[in-house]
């Protein structure tokens, strides 16, 4: 099978690790070139190091912060200046703060999160699209299941999320007369570096992770690839949709559960 995205050029925000990076290597083994970024340069720069030596596809990583909107700019004219063009923008980058009550979380939290997991989304959207719609591109936001059904202690975090899959559609309404679509991916529990981090801050580690195993149906998590793979889809095939919100959940939102608890 010939390479699903040859020589597209892709750009995915927050690429180095967990979902990103699931992302990342996906659109490179399907022929792409990408251009990724982060804060962080160690874990880059190894995968793009990993990447560009088993190929089909190649990818350029680049450090920057998708907090400050002139990073964002600068993320934009770099792909434009290194490949010409734009075919597709993945938004990934974002936190997920430990789980918190409100009583805890101060004005301050709640505008550097939407800054990062929201507005950051925004703004490369905005520089991107006047090259997507000369390619008739695409744009993929990742957001998350619990956007659509909630979580507990994560009203911020949640708050962000809901706000992507809103922002997905009204875009996906505007940039149709430009041919460009706009989709949304929402993985439930998946197990990335993230997940066990904020694993790592209960009690119990282990029985934390085999509790989000066990809310899929599937009775496992979801991997960076499939997240890829899921994204992947999204870009090169789904031609016919634009405006929607893939669940990627092993069914974790289907079938009545346990649902109350002792006030926080």
């Amino acid at each position: 099978m010939s390479p699903r995205y040859q020589d597209k050029v892709v750009i995915v925000t927050g690429g180095s690790k967990g979902i990103g990076k699931g992302i990342v290597k996906v659109f490179v083994q399907n022929g792409a070139k990408v251009v990724f970024c982060a804060r962080g340069a160690a874990a880059g720069e190894a995968l793009e190091a990993e990447l560009n030596q088993s190929g089909p596809g190649s990818c350029k990583f680049l450090t920057f912060d998708l907090s400050k909107e002139n990073d964002i700019k600068s993320l934009i004219k770099a792909t434009v200046d290194l490949h010409g063009h734009i075919d597709c923008l993945v938004n990934n980058a974002g936190w997920h703060p430990p789980h918190t009550c409100i009583d805890e979380i101060s004005a301050e939290d709640f505008r550097d999160l939407l800054n990062l997991n929201l507005i950051s989304y925004f703004l490369a959207s905005k520089y991107a699209l006047p090259h997507l719609r000369e390619r008739r591109g695409n744009i993929i936001n990742v957001s998350s299941l619990v956007g659509t059904f909630g979580q507990k202690e994560a009203v911020a975090y949640v708050a962000t999320k809901a706000a992507i899959i809103g922002m997905t559609k009204a875009l996906a309404v505007d940039e149709s007369r430009h041919h460009v679509r706009i989709n949304c991916l929402s993985p439930g529990n998946v197990m990335t570096p993230m997940w066990e981090e904020l694993a790592g801050q209960t009690p119990d580690t282990t029985a934390t992770i085999k509790t989000g195993e066990n809310c899929q149906l599937m009775g496992r998590m979801g991997t960076e690839e499939e997240c890829g793979l899921a994204v992947l889809y999204l870009a090169a095939d789904a031609t016919f949709c634009t405006g929607i919100d893939l669940l990627l959940t092993g069914g974790a939102e289907l079938g009545y559960g346990i649902k109350s608890q002792v006030p926080c």
